[in-house]
């Protein structure tokens, strides 16, 4: 293994201008870790948050900051009483320590799991953030069958899983997002609705049962508005409002275990689920991949090959 790797960092807040990549140490593992060689990293709204100072009440950085939670790749050295693992593994997972977009990172063993070979890098290395996120925000909702469930940026990142999940469960789902997106919402047995100013009334209408806000305060004051018990709202982004108004912020720290992660991963493997890989950048192309994602336009993940 290479001596030194190379990984994304930032040294100040700001745009996608202060991202680059510098060489760095290779990881040595810890006690209870592996060594991953990234095959595919995915990147995640949050991240911009974090790295342009808006989420520093919540998530200070600490410079030089490296980034990234997604990973998916290759065990290539072992930590002291790791059995779980031999070098060789296909793996996928995530850190904890803003480290995955790089070529080596030091993981340990219960954050990460078998890659199902029906699984491409790409899609395994853009599953946890998403597939954690979702599975918690439909969680702390509790949809039964038949109910009604209305999802801002139905056809982001996260929202493409959620609008999945809630099919399966027989929930009725409205989907806000571009008329872009129509087709690919209606084949999914969505229905889709546009935001806009008229969102209001294009839902005013309609018996929604829980709402799930993927993109910011707006649609929680909205959902608020609506009528919609409190306890049925929830928002992956809007904490501060969130806490204000007694509305439910249960992120993708809820969902973080091995057993959601391979449960997620299974639906996928299997079909069942369909994770959308929306394009994919070389490492050293980080600052124009946040450029594209922060469009706010973007179907399903945005992916980093180092």
């Amino acid at each position: 293994m290479n001596n030194q790797s190379r990984a994304v960092r930032f040294d100040r807040y700001g745009g996608p201008e202060v991202l680059h990549v510098e060489s760095i140490p290779t990881p040595v593992p810890a006690e209870g870790e592996v060594v991953v060689e990234v095959r595919a990293a995915g990147i995640n709204p949050g991240e911009i948050g974090i790295r342009s100072g808006a989420m520093r009440d919540r998530y200070p950085a600490t410079f030089p900051s490296g980034q990234g939670s997604d990973l998916a790749g290759v065990v290539v050295a072992l930590g002291a009483g790791v059995t779980e693992f031999r070098e060789g593994d296909e793996v996928l997972g995530y850190s904890w320590q803003r480290s995955s977009q790089a070529t080596h990172v030091a993981v340990p063993v219960h954050q990460l799991i078998i890659r199902p070979v029906e699984l491409s890098w790409e899609q395994a290395g853009g599953l946890y953030v998403v597939a954690a996120t979702a599975y918690a925000a439909i969680r702390a909702v509790d949809p039964q069958p038949g109910e009604t469930v209305a999802v801002s940026a139905a056809a982001g990142g996260v929202g493409t899983l959620v609008v999945q999940l809630l099919r399966r469960r027989g929930v009725e789902v409205i989907g806000i997002a571009s008329a872009a997106n129509d087709e690919w919402l209606r084949e999914r047995g969505v229905v889709p609705v546009h935001y806009g100013d008229d969102l209001a009334e294009q839902l005013a209408d309609r018996k929604i049962d829980a709402f799930i806000d993927l993109f910011g305060p707006q649609y929680v004051r909205l959902a608020v508005d609506l009528g919609i018990p409190r306890d049925r709202i929830e928002t992956i982004i809007a904490f501060a409002l969130a806490q204000e108004l007694g509305v439910k912020a249960e992120g993708s720290m809820l969902a973080s275990t091995r057993e959601v992660l391979t449960e997620m991963a299974g639906l996928v493997a299997d079909g069942s689920l369909e994770l959308l890989v929306a394009a994919t950048y070389p490492l050293d192309k980080v600052a124009d991949a946040f450029t594209e994602l922060e469009k706010r336009h973007t179907r399903g993940k945005i992916v980093l090959i180092p």
